[in-house]
């Protein structure tokens, strides 16, 4: 008995070592891109070309001193930040408060409508980003902070409204009960009593929502033709164009661009893995 015991827990015990290999093996694999773009971002050109796959193997502020200033990267990350910021505040306001509305209000035909937000899950974009080209220009929106900021808007609404009716509707009932007994208005129960308490949601589609419309390459592509209010995602598409390709400036490039996904990320961590998780079950 003692015998097979001792084989079983081996056995336990070279399954366990073999899952941490395998994990231990993917991340390497995952991070090491990133890895290679930071290390070559910081070397100097010329370590560049002649040891291409070195890593840290010399340090200069150079390439990224280029992508800044003669690839024009300062003004795409500002552009990035007024297409970003003002798009993500549109879906997390308007999505949390359709998720109270369709959660806790009772209105005719709020069934129906819920049903009609999802959809707008299951039609791609490709299907009418034409017809929206067209009905922008016509409205003088085309090539426009605002225009831009309404479509990237737009395609988050749906996923949003979904994630946060997840966290209204486990509420209890008594919440908003009581406080109409109290006298308060629908207003501040909203405010007051719903939103404090789905903050882990509001965080978690917060940082999602930020990161696909920071990440977003389509939409400043096709409605900002004139390229005034020219996005990393696009500028850096668009970086060297026409030379011959330098691999440190463009991996400077790719620097500025993912760096502050990252650092949001991390900072964030832990409210978007609570929200997460909260919402799948909730949901």
């Amino acid at each position: 008995m003692k015998y097979q015991k001792a084989r079983l827990d081996t056995r336990g015990k070279l399954r366990l070592t073999g899952k941490h290999f395998l994990l231990i093996a993917l991340s390497i694999v995952m991070v090491f891109p990133l890895i290679l773009t930071i290390s070559t971002a910081l070397k100097t050109p010329s370590d560049v070309k002649l040891n291409p796959f070195g890593l840290f193997s010399s340090f200069s502020w150079e390439n990224i001193t280029t992508a800044w200033t003669v690839g024009s990267f300062g003004n795409y990350f500002l552009n990035s930040f007024l297409l970003t910021v003002p798009s993500t505040l549109l879906v997390v306001v308007l999505s949390t408060m359709g998720g109270y509305a369709f959660a806790r209000l009772p209105f005719p035909g709020r069934g129906i409508a819920f049903y009609v937000v999802v959809v707008g899950l299951l039609v791609p974009f490709f299907t009418y980003m034409i017809p929206l080209y067209f009905q922008l220009r016509g409205m003088g929106l085309l090539d426009s902070l605002l225009g831009v900021n309404l479509v990237l808007a737009s395609t988050g609404l749906s996923f949003g409204t979904f994630f946060m009716r997840a966290f209204f509707s486990d509420l209890p009932a008594e919440l908003d009960q009581a406080a109409r007994v109290d006298g308060a208005s629908e207003w501040q129960i909203f405010l007051r009593v719903m939103l404090p308490l789905v903050t882990s949601g509001i965080g978690a589609l917060s940082v999602f929502t930020f990161l696909t419309n920071w990440n977003n390459f389509l939409v400043p592509l096709l409605y900002i033709p004139s390229g005034e209010y020219r996005p990393l995602t696009t500028g850096l598409y668009l970086f060297l164009g026409g030379r011959s390709i330098d691999i440190g400036p463009l991996a400077a490039g790719t620097l500025i661009t993912i760096l502050p996904v990252i650092v949001l990320f991390v900072a964030m961590q832990k409210q978007v893995t609570q929200g997460f998780l909260s919402g799948a079950v909730k949901g």
